[in-house]
């Protein structure tokens, strides 16, 4: 099946279109600065044949409009016509409660995801004008929401419940839900296939480390707690975010610098985490040169983003009773040789002993023959987990009609 798969920001849009029998994206692009005058569109085909389009793109609709257009280009396009694409798939970031799994977007689905926006208010409004774009524009063709959070629906109430007066859980559905859910999934079971085991037998970690970052302890499969919580601001330290903080800590700063609450949401999320400590950028790579130039605020920012991961590795190792494999993943897992070579330092009592001529090279296996738990360094392909979702979904409603 050939499914478009469309991840909807608030003034972006980044596509990929996949033949989900060969597992391999025929084009794929980003449309940049939607709602300005000067919006770009980046495409690039299987063949390495690329083209950037520089124009006024007002909205999502408009948007999805260029994408289609440029995949029926006689010069940089990959299909004939509108009908070549059989299904689109979205990213959904948040799924709440109801949502535990990857499904077919009816009309009683979008009014729970309506519902659903305060949970992710930055998130899934531009999701959800990214469905209605392709609903006009596309009206006959089938489209399946993939969610960020359903990954992480079966943990336990150990996990996701917060110390507050149950009552607000149960009122505000406020607990834990976890996001990079299909990344998490994805390098998980591929993990398990390049070890040549069963998923269902193992106890893995799993690092996606980005400009958003967040850690997940799998066991037998399933996601049994995860660093991210009611929000993606929780757990390590990331590029803008804070993670994990002492919560009368904001309080104190809106007190201090008389913040109003977005203030305050703005702070924690766009000018914390490596940004704010380093003043440097929240850009790893930038941050590592400033280290390497003797910036000892960059080393700070370093040195906190490597521990962060150390204490969560090893408390869920804890939480699960052991350890089969320890996977990094996303931009920094899988491009910083300098974080797998910290975070792993001094692991060895743990079973981790990283080689570090593999991990300079990087290849997938970066652990010493020696190493009692596997490392490994698996580039994620979350739009391939979306294709084959949206595909077996729709494959499995032409088989019941």
């Amino acid at each position: 099946m050939k499914v478009l798969v469309l991840n909807c920001g608030s003034s972006s849009i980044k596509y990929q279109f996949i033949d989900t029998n060969e597992k391999a994206a025929l084009a794929k692009g980003v449309v940049e600065r939607i709602g300005m005058s000067s919006a770009v569109l980046s495409h690039s085909r299987y063949d390495g044949d690329g083209i950037k389009i520089v124009g006024e793109i007002l909205d999502h609709a408009i948007a999805i409009e260029y994408v289609l257009g440029v995949m029926l280009s006689k010069n940089h396009g990959v299909i004939d016509s509108k009908e070549d694409i059989e299904a689109v798939g979205h990213r959904v970031v948040h799924g709440g409660e109801t949502f535990t799994d990857s499904i077919l977007i009816t009309d009683e689905v979008m009014q729970v995801l309506q519902e659903n926006i305060e949970l992710a208010p930055l998130h899934n409004p531009p999701n959800i004008k990214g469905i209605q774009a392709v609903k006009r524009i596309l009206p006959n063709v089938p489209q399946c929401a993939v969610f960020d959070t359903a990954f992480h629906t079966k943990m336990p109430a150990k996990s996701f419940l917060y110390g507050i007066p149950f009552e607000l859980y149960k009122k505000h559905k406020i607990r834990r839900y976890g996001f990079h859910g299909t990344s998490h999934s994805y390098v998980a079971n591929k993990a398990a296939e390049m070890l040549g085991k069963n998923i269902n037998e193992l106890k893995i970690v799993t690092a996606h480390l980005g400009n958003g970052c967040s850690m997940a302890a799998i066991k037998n499969g399933i996601s049994i707690d995860t660093t991210m919580g009611f929000t993606p601001l929780e757990g390590l330290l990331m590029g803008t975010r804070s993670g994990d903080l002492d919560p009368s800590l904001i309080l104190y700063i809106m007190g201090k610098e008389g913040l109003s609450l977005n203030e305050a949401g703005t702070l924690l999320n766009k000018h914390s985490g490596l940004i704010g400590i380093s003043g440097v950028s929240s850009d790893m790579r930038e941050l590592i040169a400033s280290v390497k130039e003797g910036n000892k605020r960059a080393q700070y920012a370093f040195d906190i983003f490597c521990y962060r991961i150390k204490k969560y590795l090893g408390s869920y190792a804890a939480a699960m009773g052991g350890l089969d494999a320890f996977v990094f993943t996303g931009g920094i897992g899988e491009n910083s040789a300098e974080v797998r070579s910290e975070v792993c330092r001094d692991m060895e009592f743990l079973g981790l002993q990283i080689d570090e001529e593999k991990n300079q090279a990087k290849a997938e296996m970066i652990s010493t023959g020696n190493s009692k738990i596997p490392i490994l360094r698996i580039p994620t392909n979350e739009e391939l987990v979306i294709a084959m979702d949206t595909s077996k979904i729709v494959e499995e409603i032409k088989v019941g009609n």
